[in-house]
Parts: C-alpha cells; structure tokens; sequence
C-alpha cells in the first residue's frame, strides 16, 4: 500500500485516483504522520460491503480479483503517470 501525507495528495489527487481505479493500487492518506483514510477501487469498496453483509471473505475478494482482471484486459494500456511514486520515496506503510 502507497502512503501519501494528505497535504501531498491535494495537489495530485488526479493522479492519485487514476493509480487506484486503474491500476488497482491503495492508498493511505495521512495527516501529521498519523493513518486518516484510505483511497480504494470501487470494486475494492463493493467487496468490502458485500463482505461485510454475507461474511464471505474468501469468495468476495476472489471477485474483486476477477472484476480487477477483466477491466485491465479491456484497456489497452493504463497511463498513469509514477507522480505516487514520487510522492511517497521517503514515505513507509
């Protein structure tokens, strides 16, 4: 998981959500070093409640797996610029 200082994310939040809706990533968002919220793919979200409801944890994140793996085929290429990457080289989870 990529961890990004909120005040960081602010300028590129763009970027932030192309890395998590099409290239699957998560990310935290924190605020004086401290965890304050997470950035995940909607399917991520849609298993999370899913799961939360049914109690199938197994057999929904396998889904989200699956859904994740249909949409990458679809697009030809994901052009999502390394500006995470950047943003969190002297950041850890």
């Amino acid at each position: 998981m990529t961890v990004v200082p909120f005040s960081d994310a602010r300028s590129c939040l763009t970027d932030i959500v192309n890395e998590v809706a099409y290239a699957g990533k998560r990310v935290i968002l924190t605020r004086k070093g401290k965890k304050l919220a997470a950035i995940v793919s909607l399917e991520d979200l849609e298993a999370l409640e899913k799961m939360k409801g049914e109690g199938r944890l197994k057999e929904v994140l396998q889904d989200a797996l699956k859904k994740r793996t249909v949409r990458r085929k679809r697009t030809k290429k994901v052009r999502s610029p390394k500006t995470v990457e950047k943003l969190t080289s002297g950041f850890s989870a």
